[in-house]
């Protein structure tokens, strides 16, 4: 429901995702940036799994579109100092600065780039939503306006379901839903969907047999659980940060649809 490494479903024939993929959003916002002035990137990711798949498909799909990749970072998991590595960015002077790192950072992140003034030499931020996360969002500040992620899902997402979501979210807890609050709640949603289709038994093989191929509206848009991989099959969003009544929201304006995890994919050529 919430972890996005490629390998995870491999892993054993009882998992199925809710959540992502890494390269779901890292491979689209590398084509994204290709195609709008961007040429030259430095890629920085937290040093675990997430990190290293996000930065290699961002990279191998940057350079197949024509880009360079002048700079490599990879970005202790525990009690990260980012100074040290944004100076490197710094001084390779890049166009954008693709950045990965998990739902918590980012905002230390943020005011790190802006204190060593990569923002105001024109360093773009682009990278996969987890930078740009909605429970952090709003305590960032104007800094971070303007920045462009791919991502599935945002509390901004236009739709009738999301709206409801959003709003019932909000009664009970207070704060905006975030990608992770999703992920939950159509992890329990296929479970739930998945025992009724089973009459309640919760036989391993009944379970994910039942779950393969199952689709449905989220909040984030529609979903599915591919049959062959039981990973998740989703729309991947272009959002950018804007201010809206007064708060920062990810505002979609691009949608890849029905996007597998590049990486599995990749793997059956």
């Amino acid at each position: 429901m919430a972890a996005g490494t490629s390998i995870i479903t491999e892993r054993s024939p009882y998992i199925a995702r809710t959540s992502f993929t890494m390269a779901q959003s890292s491979v689209i916002i590398a084509e994204w940036a290709a195609k709008n002035g961007i040429r030259r990137v430095v890629t920085m990711v937290s040093d675990y799994g997430p990190g290293h798949d996000s930065e290699d498909s961002f990279k191998q799909r940057f350079i197949e579109a024509g880009g360079e990749v002048v700079g490599e970072l990879r970005v202790p998991l525990a009690s990260p100092d980012f100074a040290p590595f944004l100076q490197r960015a710094h001084d390779a002077a890049p166009d954008a600065l693709f950045i990965f790192v998990p739902s918590g950072q980012g905002g230390t992140f943020v005011r790190q780039f802006v204190e060593r003034g990569l923002d105001k030499v024109g360093v773009k931020l682009i990278g996969p939503g987890d930078v740009t996360d909605d429970d952090l969002l709003d305590a960032m500040g104007d800094p971070v306006i303007g920045t462009v992620t791919a991502h599935f899902y945002s509390a901004a997402h236009r739709s009738t379901k999301n709206q409801e979501f959003v709003e019932n979210f909000k009664k009970v807890n207070r704060f905006r839903p975030n990608f992770m609050a999703v992920g939950g709640y159509d992890g329990m949603h296929l479970i739930y969907e998945a025992l009724k289709k089973t009459n309640g038994s919760t036989d391993g093989d009944a379970l994910i047999t039942a779950m393969k191929g199952m689709a449905w509206e989220s909040p984030r848009g529609p979903i599915s659980i591919d049959p062959d991989t039981r990973d998740i099959v989703q729309n991947i969003y272009i959002r950018k940060v804007e201010k809206l009544d007064g708060e920062l929201y990810n505002v979609e304006f691009g949608t890849f649809e029905a996007v597998k995890d590049p990486i599995k994919l990749a793997a059956k050529k």
